[in-house]
């Protein structure tokens, strides 16, 4: 599925109109309306919309990219930091009925208008909304995956505040399976990744995520570009040894 005019309009993504009629195209064809879970993703996009929440949601192609490796790998849990409107944690739940999803997100409204698409999905009793400040959430996450209440993580994704990809990296292999996959969004931005010219914060969080996860003996990393009818970015692929 595309998102149908439902996103990624906003003036800064950078459009081509090659990448998009591409992911227009493909997801046509390997997502198609009769798909089980297309008009719940779509009706959250417009929910999301209407409520006022940004346009920066995850491209449909990246999400069920995500959906599809979590099914792959059998994981039981997942970690989602930033829920917005609760669209990754849609997919990821709908293609993976048996999964955990675990969003956080520090926004009281972005965590309202999330629970009302969850639920409009289905999937409310699957995905669980932590409102607060990320690394104030982690240690009661970590407390119940120690203790055995929940399972250790086999997916994250960390698509929040870009200074902090380090730190939310950093803290949450300890609460993964080995071969466990994490991956942090928003690494190529555009290409100011390797600008010397940008030193903005969001840049310096990824420069810094992907210098440190280099050298983490923890991990294994590596870093893709992507094109699509949300732009030019990229993200870091981290698998827990």
């Amino acid at each position: 599925m595309s998102t149908q005019g439902l996103a990624f309009t906003g003036k800064w993504h950078v459009q081509n109109k090659t990448w998009t009629a591409v992911d227009a195209y493909t997801q046509e064809h390997v997502h198609p309306p009769t798909t089980s879970n297309y008009n719940v993703l779509l009706d959250a996009l417009r929910n999301s919309r209407d409520k006022g929440l940004p346009d920066i949601a995850t491209a449909p192609t990246v999400a069920k990219m995500y959906a599809l490796q979590c099914k792959a790998r059998g994981v039981r849990h997942a970690l989602e930091f930033g829920t917005l409107g609760g669209y990754t944690s849609i997919w990821l739940a709908t293609v993976n009925p048996g999964m955990q999803v675990t969003s956080l997100e520090i926004n009281a409204h972005h965590k309202a208008v999330a629970q009302e698409n969850l639920e409009n999905a289905g999937v409310a009793d699957r995905v669980t909304i932590r409102l607060g400040p990320a690394l104030d959430v982690l240690p009661q996450l970590a407390s119940e995956i120690e203790s055995g209440a929940k399972p250790r993580l086999g997916f994250v994704y960390i698509d929040a505040d870009k200074q902090n990809n380090w730190t939310y990296l950093d803290r949450v292999i300890a609460l993964c399976e080995p071969g466990a996959v994490i991956y942090v969004d928003n690494i190529v931005r555009g290409g100011s990744l390797v600008d010397p010219e940008r030193q903005d914060e969001r840049t310096f969080g990824a420069r810094q995520v992907v210098e440190n996860a280099g050298k983490d003996p923890r991990v294994d990393c590596v870093v893709m570009q992507f094109v699509g009818e949300k732009g030019y970015d990229g993200m870091l692929m981290a698998v827990v040894r």
